[in-house]
């Protein structure tokens, strides 16, 4: 536990430098390309070697750790299976990248990919937080505090396929769909549940843009009704596509109260900062919409399997909405309180992620690497 709080306060203390470098007098250097002449000035060169330092140490943890997680194993397991190239049930992109890092590293190298898709996950999430996030160390803080990181040593493909929609959520609020869809659709070769993002975050950005009419309500209603009573459609279309799942343990209708009240406290902050952060800026009404999206599925999806897979999807926004409303507000007592609630909040939320993690079924603690273990 105190690497992982070393770790998360390293991380913190480099993060507080990026952004934060207006008593460094700016020299620029300009410099041309294929595209024309562009500037880079220390500012974001200083930018830049922060978040290398971010990603190293971030990197390093996950990069070297060995049986962390419950279902580390069994991941060792599936890539035993697909050097046999016999079934396995994950999407044959991840297939694909076990054959090909077991060709660069030998078949019975686990540890190089394990040690990949930890690369390739950090970096996705910290590009995101970078390019997506007006306060870089807010939402650096909230990626970790919410445990995402840690919780990347577990479910690999999911945590991997997700920081790659938070990656390529810029590409719906710059319009540039085709980008998005394809990302998306790449992600879904290492867990097709991905797909879902496609229609969800179109909406999500047509609603960010556009005056609801009544009616707009009205079938807003009927889908949430839906979620209520037409919950065996639901799950005969979730079970086509993930059939293992029916009659499993994870075959439960479970409340996550922790999910639905991160959800609702954003609700609020919303309601508080709508003047500052969210009357004028569409992409912040985006993150909220998907906010808005993450708490139906919580509060009326709970019968789904594993809701968090589908859940993630829409709260994800929330490590950018929240800073970037925080960051509009006008300075002030309101401003500090929310901020210093906001920090208390979610630090508490990480001291029980935590407790937990000693847990059978998290096993992300005690933290096991390859060097001294």
């Amino acid at each position: 536990m105190i690497l992982y709080l070393g770790v998360t306060l390293l991380s913190l203390v480099l993060a507080y430098f990026c952004n934060s470098t207006e008593h460094v007098q700016l020299h620029t250097i300009e410099y041309a390309t294929s595209k024309g002449r562009h500037h880079f000035d220390r500012r974001q060169a200083m930018n830049l070697w922060v978040c290398m330092g971010i990603y190293v140490v971030l990197s390093a943890v996950a990069v070297c750790r060995i049986a962390n997680s419950n279902d580390y194993w069994e991941y060792v397991e599936m890539f035993s299976l697909i050097a046999q190239k016999r079934h396995v049930s994950s999407e044959f992109g991840f297939n694909y990248f076990v054959r090909f890092m077991q060709l660069l590293f030998g078949r019975e190298k686990y540890l190089p990919i394990f040690g990949a898709i930890s690369l390739l996950t950090v970096f996705f999430f910290l590009k995101a937080i970078y390019d997506q996030g007006e306060w870089f160390l807010g939402s650096l803080f909230l990626f970790l505090m919410n445990g995402l990181y840690f919780s990347s040593f577990n479910s690999i493909r999911y945590y991997l396929v997700l920081a790659v929609v938070a990656y390529s959520t810029k590409f719906v609020i710059r319009g540039q769909y085709g980008r998005f869809i394809l990302c998306i659709v790449l992600a879904a070769t290492f867990h097709k549940s991905v797909l879902i993002v496609i229609p969800v975050y179109l909406l999500a950005k047509w609603v960010a843009e556009n005056h609801l009419k009544w009616y707009h309500y009205v079938i807003g209603m009927a889908l949430i009704l839906s979620l209520v009573f037409c919950r065996e459609l639901y799950r005969r279309v979730i079970f086509y596509f993930y059939e293992f799942y029916e009659d499993s343990a994870f075959d439960a209708v479970r409340y996550s109260y922790t999910n639905i009240g991160k959800c609702l406290g954003t609700c609020v902050l919303c309601a508080i900062c709508y003047r500052a952060g969210l009357r004028d800026n569409a992409r912040n009404r985006f993150y909220a919409g998907l906010n808005v999206m993450g708490l139906v599925t919580y509060t009326f999806g709970a019968f789904i399997p594993e809701v968090s897979r589908i859940g993630y999807y829409f709260t994800i926004g929330q490590i950018f909405l929240i800073p970037n409303l925080l960051v509009h507000m006008e300075k002030g007592w309101l401003k500090r309180v929310l901020i210093a609630g906001t920090a208390l909040a979610f630090a508490a939320h990480f001291a029980l992620f935590l407790r937990n993690a000693y847990s059978v079924d998290i096993r992300l603690l005690p933290y096991l690497n390859w060097i001294f273990n």
